[in-house]
């Protein structure tokens, strides 16, 4: 049977996206749920960098633009959240760019603004 890359690392931080989800359901504001999530990771033992800076550069070099991803968890998981309505390609592009930029494999889009669901999606590159 094939397993998902990092299965058990990605199912934990769905848990905590879950759990907050269960707790403040829909309708704030994205800072929130990532104050949220903030405290929550750690109550897992998930282990969490906020507000990567993730570095770019262009021809071998570096530019004073970074992006700043809104967690990294088990210093291999980028996760990414929104609180929008429903997700859309920017959202999706936005999260594979940060991706390759990062030199990360695994990537998970979660939108706290759906309802009735928190609503989620699994990137691996």
């Amino acid at each position: 049977m094939n397993r998902l890359v990092l299965e058990s690392e990605t199912y934990e931080v769905l848990g905590a996206c879950f759990e907050v989800y269960k707790e403040k359901g829909c309708g704030f504001l994205e800072a929130v749920y990532q104050e949220c999530l903030a405290i929550e990771f750690p109550l897992r033992n998930i282990p969490t960098a906020q507000q990567v800076a993730i570095p770019l550069a262009y021809k071998g070099q570096q530019l004073a633009k970074s992006y700043v991803a809104d967690f990294v968890c088990f210093e291999k998981v980028l996760v990414e959240i929104k609180a929008v309505s429903a997700l859309t390609n920017e959202h999706r592009a936005q999260i594979q760019n940060y991706l390759h930029a990062s030199g990360l494999k695994v990537g998970l889009l979660v939108n706290f603004g759906h309802f009735p669901k928190v609503q989620h999606e699994r990137f691996v590159i």
